[in-house]
């Protein structure tokens, strides 16, 4: 799916329809020492190997996609919730 460099959608800080900038949302690096990471390296330690069954082949052939929209004026971020996508491509218009 082909999506705008630039969209006019509301912007909550303005309280007006402004014009934004759309990029995709990417995760960033996950951090080991979290509390989450280190509990589950915790559960996966010793005798008993994984806790969950890990999986080997993925269900879906498609990922969900969230749009990160900048306020050109205010610079306040808000995101999109994901939308199933083979493949999303940022163009100009």
């Amino acid at each position: 799916m082909k999506i705008p460099k630039e969209v006019k959608v509301y912007c909550p800080k303005c309280h007006t329809h402004t014009v934004h900038t759309v990029s995709i949302y990417k995760k960033g690096k996950e951090r080991r020492s979290a509390a989450g990471a280190r509990h589950h390296e915790q559960d996966r330690k010793g005798y008993g190997g994984q806790k969950f069954p890990e999986l080997i082949r993925s269900a879906k052939t498609t990922k969900k996609v969230s749009l990160k929209l900048k306020c050109k004026q205010c610079s306040k971020t808000i995101q999109k919730p994901g939308i199933r996508l083979r493949k999303a491509e940022i163009v100009e218009t």
